[in-house]
């Protein structure tokens, strides 16, 4: 352990941050299976409840917006009352709404317990997940650990877009929502008793300026602050920028694949609820492990290697966006799906490192919440736009116009690695004592 850090009870043994890991990557895992539920029977969903395109999109969409909306509050209240407490009242909240889907007759009680309920319950999740990720596993092993935890979140939807789609088809629809979300009841009360928070200890300063910084770590956090803190950090601006157009494309694709499967190769339920989810995912796992564990070798000899290679995620996963959703041949869809997923999972292994390397450490949860909210206030908008777009362009041609926002958050990060990175990562480890020998830091 560091310097700066306090020990206690069973958190000190060495593999405890393994376990904090794991309890979050089954946390995930599930918040990201409860997700994808209705994305994959947004068919069955529809017929039943007699849902338009566009009504049916609106749901996907509030469900984001209220996330976006809340994430924010959600990482100030994880900096001011405790990581450990949004995690686990996140957890039972959206696994006891997602129970409470299962019993929707319309569109209001989906609104109410998706949107609102669920909704609530995941933006209480993102912030201090990460940032206890941050707080446990240091630079050495931090995009290790979060690639690793970024893998629960394709395992999750791959998950959830096979056995949703086979629940719903032997059981109903709305059976699948009662599964996956007394799953996560059980395992919230398993995380009550072992997650704890890691505490530090900021009395060995070694610098007036560090020194304030330490002293004020245990002071509220306001929104407004969080709010000042991303913005006035154009490396941090930037990100959360490609961030949103990230999560545009993202929202747009995972709640239509499924359907844009079935419509155009007359696939059931089932079969295109997995295959829609399974060839992107799979391949974003095997990505975000290799550029996890690179980013960390990289970095420690160049230090604009994480966001450099998130630039190049998104402007190589272009093309692969063009053709999922041009090609007639569903052998070059698959293809289309494969390198989609395998190169935004080099953005996302680097995502928060990125952030967090230029945030000093007690702005992580309140930053990660601000890039959430902006990520997902812009995101929330794809699905009712895609539903908007289909009845005029067709699922096919929408999906690929998908392309164009990643081009442009590709150029807006090479922007910030050139001009920005450098300055912003400095300020950051001065703010948290970190004082790097000048020599090390190569351009």
């Amino acid at each position: 352990m560091g310097s700066g850090e306090c020990k206690s009870d069973f958190t000190q043994k060495a593999f405890y941050k393994w376990e904090v890991l794991f309890m979050l990557w089954v946390a995930f895992f599930l918040n990201q299976a409860d997700r994808q539920i209705y994305n994959t029977l947004i068919g069955k969903i529809s017929q039943s409840l007699e849902l338009s395109p566009a009504e049916a999109g609106l749901i996907a969409t509030m469900f984001s917006l209220v996330f976006a909306l809340l994430v924010p509050v959600s990482g100030l209240l994880a900096e001011n009352v405790g990581k450990k407490k949004m995690i686990c009242f996140s957890v039972m909240l959206w696994s006891i709404a997602t129970v409470m889907s299962g019993t929707c007759t319309g569109i209001i009680g989906f609104i109410i317990f998706r949107s609102l309920a669920t909704g609530m319950g995941e933006a209480c999740f993102g912030p201090a997940n990460y940032a206890t990720i941050s707080d446990w596993h240091s630079e050495k092993t931090r995009a290790t650990a979060m690639s690793i935890h970024q893998t629960s979140y394709y395992l999750g939807v791959i998950a959830s877009g096979f056995l949703a789609g086979w629940i719903a088809d032997t059981y109903g629809w709305r059976s699948a929502f009662y599964v996956f979300g007394m799953a996560g009841v059980l395992f919230g009360i398993y995380m009550i008793f072992r997650l704890r928070d890691k505490k530090f200890c900021y009395g060995k300063s070694t610098t007036a300026l560090s020194a304030k910084n330490n002293a004020e770590s245990n002071q509220k956090t306001s929104f407004k602050e969080a709010l000042c803190i991303v913005f006035k950090t154009p490396s941090a601006l930037c990100l959360a920028l490609s961030f949103a157009g990230l999560i545009f494309v993202l929202q747009g694709y995972l709640t239509w694949a499924t359907l844009f499967l079935q419509e155009k190769f007359s696939m059931s339920n089932a079969q295109a609820g997995f295959e829609a989810m399974f060839f992107t995912h799979i391949s974003a796992l095997a990505g975000v492990l290799v550029a996890g564990r690179l980013s960390d070798i990289l970095a420690a000899r160049f230090k604009r290697a994480r966001i450099l290679m998130q630039a190049a995620g998104l402007f190589i996963a272009c093309p692969f966006i063009l053709m999922m959703g041009l090609s007639e041949s569903l052998a070059a869809v698959y293809m289309g799906f494969a390198g989609f997923g395998f190169w935004r999972a080099v953005f996302d292994a680097n995502t928060y490192s990125v952030l967090y390397d230029v945030i000093p450490r007690r702005h992580h949860s309140a930053a990660a919440g601000v890039m959430l909210f902006f990520g997902f206030g812009v995101g929330s908008l794809s699905p009712y736009v895609l539903g908007l777009l289909k009845p005029i362009l067709g699922l096919s041609s929408a999906i690929a116009l998908l392309a164009i926002i990643w081009l442009v958050c590709s150029a807006i990060l090479i922007f910030a690695a050139k001009f920005f990175y450098l300055k912003d990562l400095k300020n950051a480890q001065m703010l948290d004592g970190i004082f790097p020998a000048p020599q090390k830091i190569k351009l």
